[in-house]
């Protein structure tokens, strides 16, 4: 592992290259903070993707990656005389000091629980006492939105007491879903469906699972065993469109050897 000295050496070597790219390359210098937004939300998805799959080496790699967006953004914003890579590395050290005050005052707290709810309670002071939830980002993905939005009115106080309330809760808007299915109306159908869907994200918290994680496992997995259906199917020089479901399903049980 390198020294802090190192680190902060290598810190400053990309903010030079940064400079040397913004001065010299011509697609370096035409970039924008808008344009470089979406690049951004896909470097962060590809970080989430090493997360999931624990890949150590790739997690490295596109950290890199979002480091170099942030010194690109800094970069842009020292050019219009707004802020720097200092600005921001302060704004977010006076930001975690300001919210730590267990570390940095004389807050008591006794446990993380309490920690989350003096967070949220700091931040809404900071924005002026408007919503709870105005701090979450209206592009989130719905999942994520949805667990978000729960954590932080849970905050403060608006929440269950205990996960057999909330399992109860799931099990009465499942109910609800199958009613509005029964009668065909399609409108009913998919707001009783979301009703599902925000209940279950609320019974993950309660039994501390994540549920974008939960479900991104879930998808590689389905994912991974469909492949190796694929990739034996391919093999044994058999068409897949021909392949009856229960012929598919013999190779498909055989993943579940592989991919669990």
């Amino acid at each position: 592992m390198n020294s802090r000295k190192d680190q902060l050496t290598a810190i400053d070597r990309l903010l030079t290259i940064m400079d040397e790219l913004r001065e010299q390359c011509p697609w370096d210098k035409k970039q924008t903070l808008e344009s470089l937004r979406q690049l951004t939300i896909e470097e962060t998805y590809e970080l989430a993707d090493a997360i999931i799959a624990n890949d150590l080496e790739e997690i490295k790699k596109e950290l890199g990656d979002l480091l170099l967006h942030i010194a690109f953004y800094a970069k842009i914003g020292s050019e219009k005389k707004a802020f720097d890579i200092g600005d921001v590395a302060t704004a977010i050290s006076e930001k975690l000091i300001h919210r730590h005050p267990h570390i940095y005052g004389d807050v008591k707290v006794a446990n993380e629980e309490e920690v989350k709810q003096n967070w949220e309670q700091l931040k809404l002071k900071e924005k002026g006492n408007k919503s709870v939830l105005q701090g979450v980002p209206n592009s989130l993905p719905s999942l994520v939105k949805a667990q978000r939005i729960q954590e932080k009115v849970a905050a403060v106080g608006f929440d269950w007491e205990e996960p057999a309330q909330v399992w109860e809760k799931v099990q009465e808007e499942l109910s609800e879903l199958n009613e509005e299915i029964k009668k065909g109306n399609k409108e009913r159908i998919e707001a009783e469906f979301g009703d599902v869907l925000f209940s279950m994200v609320n019974y993950a918290r309660f039994i501390e699972v994540n549920p974008e994680n939960a479900l991104a496992k879930t998808n590689q997995k389905f994912k991974n065993r469909f492949e190796y259906l694929e990739d034996q199917t391919l093999k044994k020089g058999i068409d897949l469109n021909q392949l009856s479901l229960e012929e598919m399903d013999v190779f498909w049980e055989e993943s579940k050897k592989y991919y669990r």
